[in-house]
């Protein structure tokens, strides 16, 4: 199946709010969202003549957005004199959430009742929430591999991160924190 595309005047009624709630859930930022926005579209008029037609637009405006957020994450990790800190002793932070044999502190059994899904929801609201607590690298860290399913390779490029055992000492801290994070504000609610 061949489809066509629409005239670019329609692109911004059409797909705008789709594109910048995709854009936000992702950069965390309503006027980076915009600007991501615009940046696609823009994008997209100058590729309009070499659209094949293999997916429908709103997936071929949604796939150039994506490649906006990676670009936007890269400049901003090379912008960014953020460092990650390798003094934060790993032990540390596990005796916060562990116990001397290993295990949680929380019993997990406490997550596993989903009542309703009004509940899932309000879960949801409250993990994006924890993740906008987060340092900045983090949370893209996060939303990179969760939400967007980029492999180890492409984050380690995407944030400039040295070697995959820093990116996987980085995802568990980021883990811990949102455990933590979750456990306190919905758990324990």
């Amino acid at each position: 199946m061949t489809h066509e595309l629409s005239s670019p005047d329609l692109w911004l009624p059409l797909y705008g709010d789709i594109l910048y709630r995709y854009g936000v859930a992702r950069v965390r930022n309503s006027d980076s969202a915009e600007d991501l926005v615009q940046e696609t579209l823009l994008a997209a008029l100058k590729a309009k003549d070499n659209y094949a037609g293999q997916a429908s637009e709103q997936t071929w405006l949604i796939g150039i957005l994506k490649h906006k957020i990676i670009d936007y994450f890269r400049q901003l990790s090379r912008e960014s004199s953020q460092g990650f800190d390798e003094q934060t002793s790993i032990k540390k932070e596990s005796d916060e959430y562990f116990n001397l044999k290993g295990n949680w502190q929380v019993e997990l059994s406490t997550w596993s009742k989903p009542e309703q899904s009004i509940e899932q929801d309000q879960f949801l609201m409250i993990l994006q929430e924890c993740i906008d607590r987060l340092p900045s690298r983090m949370s893209q860290l996060f939303i990179l591999r969760e939400l967007d399913g980029m492999s180890s390779e492409e984050i380690c490029d995407v944030l400039s991160i040295s070697t995959l055992n820093n990116l996987w000492v980085m995802l568990s801290r980021v883990r811990v924190q949102l455990r933590n994070c979750l456990d306190i504000n919905w758990i324990n609610q």
